[in-house]
């Protein structure tokens, strides 16, 4: 783990300084990380190595442009993304909140009038 984290921040040194992880999944690792350039905190997403092989550099690359070209509320804009120490990795905005799994484990199922909304915001139509 110590040597994804040395060569992740060896791959973004000169860009951001990573604070700490704020999570993982089946595909990737985020870290909370400090944009130098513009002074902000990101969210960085690093894709797991065998994904990352897998997928390789170019595809990623395709995949990275076309995800910043969607517009939608309920998605995070990608900022940069990049490879480099063998690691595919994109930065979106750093969100402060908890996940729909942390809310409902603590105040229990959503009443039917937020959920309903939560569904119909969720089949707006997206453009890209």
């Amino acid at each position: 783990m110590a040597d994804v984290l040395d060569r992740l921040q060896t791959a973004i040194t000169d860009r951001y300084l990573l604070e700490r992880e704020l999570g993982r999944g089946g595909m990737a690792t985020v870290y909370l990380a400090r944009d130098l350039k513009h002074e902000r905190q990101v969210a960085v997403k690093v894709l797991h190595s065998d994904l990352a092989t897998a997928l390789g550099p170019e595809r990623f690359q395709r995949e990275i442009r076309t995800a910043a070209q969607l517009q939608h509320p309920n998605i995070l804009p990608v900022y940069d993304s990049g490879a480099g120490e063998g690691i595919l990795w994109f930065t979106m905005p750093y969100v402060e909140g908890h996940t729909l799994r942390q809310r409902l484990l603590r105040d229990g199922p959503l009443p039917i009038a937020e959920a309903v909304s939560i569904l119909a915001s969720a089949r707006r139509p997206w453009r890209a």
